[in-house]
């Protein structure tokens, strides 16, 4: 992935949801100008959540997502509608699609009930308003037609609207530094991501500097002392991968601020202060607790994998027990938490905000505390506090020492 690339976990998710039949795919289609659903007159042909990144004008970088029916019967239907919710879950904006000639239904009523639920930001497309049968729509809907195009402009024009009042505005570090600033970030090579690439968060917060004028320097560990001590000046921030915190901690002077990239992408993501008031829970593991530890992403694992290795080794060094460590990775997130004493989830840099929230927000009604990768690690090498010194409040939580 090059720098100019979105990332998927930065584009916005648009779930189109309704009834069998009720012409989901053909408006995608049309919408999107691509082939990007199947469509037949069968009811129930979309049986799993279609995916495509894609940039759509006037909306910019987005993923558009086709579901299955809301309305599908038996015990296959029972799962697609179970993954349809699950969908509504990682969206960021739901479009109802309407049968004109059926008008709405109760399953439509429900999905518009979720929609609040959620707080889900969504328009209804009243589909198929070219039919002689097709119904006078609500003041709310927008009369389209999938098959010849009518209102689709309109229709994406207002989807555009929506959207724009939705952006978050947030940044990894460009509120941390000024103009001609040294920020030294310190990167291994990390052997699980492809040859000749950086991973995300990385490429994320040189290109947040960038915007704002400062000046990355990029550094492996093994060199990061001796590069620092030549750059002259004090670096207004080091940022680490989680992996290296220790030793980064030990070679960076108290008074230059210290953080990593997975604390950053928590405070990004919008649950930085719950993976703080989180973390604490690993001061009272015992063994036999069950930990789970979540990945977004899949990936090949090493023999050194952070997620399966490094991690539990440094929890199990730190608490002196032997807590039980289960992980899931990708969308794979369990609906039941409640046997877990504690989830470490990673720094989420390949899921949307929306997904962490959804996420953060299950463990809080399960009450589990929920913390990420670079957090746990901080406090498990004792410089937690230290870390969220460039967020003042944020350090006040954690006690001298931590």
């Amino acid at each position: 992935m090059g720098l100019n690339e979105t990332p998927s976990a930065e584009r916005v998710h648009i779930g189109f949801f309704g009834r069998r039949n009720a012409g989901k795919s053909s408006l995608v289609n049309v919408v999107t100008g691509q082939e990007l659903s199947v469509v037949s007159d069968v009811r129930g042909t979309t049986t799993d959540p279609v995916r495509k990144a894609m940039e759509l004008l006037p909306l910019g970088p987005v993923v558009i997502i086709d579901t299955p029916g809301f309305d599908d019967e038996g015990a296959l239907g029972e799962l697609r509608i179970r993954r349809t919710r699950q969908t509504l879950n990682r969206v960021d904006c739901a479009v109802l699609v309407v049968d004109a000639a059926e008008g709405m239904t109760a399953a439509d009523r429900q999905l518009l009930e979720l929609f609040a639920a959620k707080k889900l930001p969504h328009l209804v497309a009243w589909n198929k308003a070219d039919l002689a049968a097709a119904r006078t729509p609500p003041a709310d809907a927008l009369p389209v037609s999938a098959r010849t195009g009518a209102g689709v402009e309109a229709f994406k024009e207002r989807l555009a609207r929506l959207l724009r009042a939705e952006d978050r505005t947030g940044q990894l570090v460009g509120d941390l530094l000024g103009p001609e600033q040294l920020a030294v970030l310190v990167v291994p090579i990390d052997k699980s991501a492809p040859r000749g690439r950086l991973i995300l968060p990385q490429q994320q917060v040189i290109r947040d500097a960038l915007e704002v004028g400062a000046a990355p320097v990029v550094v492996r560990e093994t060199e990061y002392a001796a590069v620092r001590a030549a750059l002259g000046r004090k670096p207004a921030l080091v940022v680490t991968d989680s992996q290296v915190f220790g030793r980064v901690a030990r070679e960076t002077p108290p008074d230059v601020p210290l953080t990593s990239f997975s604390i950053l992408m928590a405070r990004y993501k919008g649950f930085l202060e719950t993976a703080v008031r989180g973390a604490a829970a690993l001061r009272t593991l015992r063994t036999g607790d069950r930990v789970l530890i979540a990945e977004g992403c899949t990936h090949h694992r090493q023999c050194e994998d952070i997620g399966t290795v490094k991690l539990p080794g440094w929890i199990r060094q730190y608490t002196g027990a032997e807590p039980v460590f289960e992980t899931c990775s990708g969308r794979d997130f369990p609906e039941e938490l409640q046997p877990y004493r504690l989830i470490v989830h990673c720094g989420a840099c390949m899921l949307s905000e929306r997904e962490m929230q959804y996420r953060r927000g299950c463990a809080e009604d399960a009450g589990i505390p929920f913390t990420n990768y670079g957090t746990a690690i901080a406090l498990l090498h004792g410089i937690l506090r230290r870390s969220l010194e460039p967020f003042p409040a944020l350090a006040a939580l954690v006690p001298e020492g931590v």
